[in-house]
């Protein structure tokens, strides 16, 4: 062999090198051509997922917006009567809502909470806003339209969802309200001698007993009162510690805004539960709807000041409203 290998020329072996280095070349740039359309494929399959993605996004957020009309008129007045409400989604899509409603001489508010988050509480919410709005318009027993709520909503088809609902009835004359409260936070009410009244009368959540049975309560609203009420986003929002705002925080949070109108009650009270969370992330929707009853001496000034900047120089008396009671603030 190693004769053999001393009578070899080594020219000989010069062609067989060169062509095993081309050919090393040509599969190198097989694969570098390989890899570039790989790495081609990829970039567009990425492009579609974002633009997919951005679709997407643009339809949540559509949806949100639907919902937040399907939750006006966030600010309302009627009367002595004044409300102002506010979600604050975890999500895109809230599981809350609320509404607020003119039932002939009462005034009709509903604050619910879907069980879930996101999408699947989303899609149930324009359905339940419908369902309850019909209902407080058949039954004028706030205990009867919630339990004729719940047999529609668990005769449905596929399993209904639990849902918690406060609905109450306002009288807009002396301001007496007749509620039902479905699994909700105790709504509050603010007297003037700074007692607190806790609406606690109603049955268990909708969706669970099909023939569950609902009790009415009734409570006076009087001249310079307040209601509160809220979903359980507000009362088990936690801190860093795991300590819970409950309904005591916002009692506090509520006193400390006495005198304030209904918006700025309504900021204020939101604004002490996220300061009590202290930057931790919310693990619930947060929705607030006050409504607070004015004393006729308010009552004269406001209407005091909208009669003088009624008519201006050069202007036309405004028309007067509708008998004289109802205005629409913001929808």
């Amino acid at each position: 062999m190693c004769q053999t290998w001393q009578r070899t020329n080594p020219e000989q072996l010069a062609p067989r090198v060169s062509f095993s280095g081309e050919q090393a070349e040509q599969q190198m740039d097989s694969c570098v051509d390989g890899d570039s359309e790989k790495i081609r494929a990829l970039e567009e399959e990425l492009a579609t997922l974002r633009r997919e993605q951005s679709k997407l996004y643009r339809s949540i957020f559509e949806a949100a917006q639907v919902q937040r009309r399907l939750c006006a008129p966030r600010q309302f007045s009627s009367g002595d009567l004044e409300v102002a409400g506010e979600i604050f989604p975890v999500r895109h899509l809230s599981g809350d809502f609320f509404k607020v409603m003119e039932l002939d001489s009462a005034l009709g508010i509903v604050v619910g909470d879907i069980a879930g988050k996101g999408l699947s509480a989303g899609i149930w919410l324009p359905h339940l806003v419908s369902l309850i709005h019909r209902c407080a318009r058949a039954h004028p027993d706030p205990a009867d339209a919630i339990a004729q709520a719940n047999r529609e909503l668990c005769a449905g088809y596929g399993e209904p969802p639990l849902v918690a609902v406060f609905f109450a009835r306002i009288d807009l004359q002396d301001g007496e309200i007749v509620y039902c409260n479905a699994g909700l936070p105790s709504p509050l009410i603010f007297g003037r001698d700074n007692d607190v009244v806790r609406l606690d009368q109603g049955g268990p959540m909708l969706g669970a007993i099909s023939n569950a049975t609902f009790n009415t309560g009734t409570v006076a609203l009087d001249q310079g009162c307040t209601l509160i009420a809220c979903s359980d986003g507000v009362t088990e929002c936690q801190n860093s510690q795991d300590e819970e705002f409950d309904l005591t925080r916002l009692s506090a949070a509520a006193q400390a805004a006495r005198g304030r109108s209904v918006s700025q009650t309504l900021f204020s009270a939101l604004g002490a539960v996220l300061d009590f969370a202290d930057g931790c992330p919310l693990s619930d929707d947060l929705t607030l709807l006050v409504v607070r009853r004015e004393e006729a001496m308010a009552m004269r000034d406001r209407s005091a000041d909208r009669n003088s900047s009624a008519v201006m120089p050069g202007q036309a008396p405004a028309a007067p409203l509708r008998g004289g009671r109802r205005q629409r603030l913001v929808s």
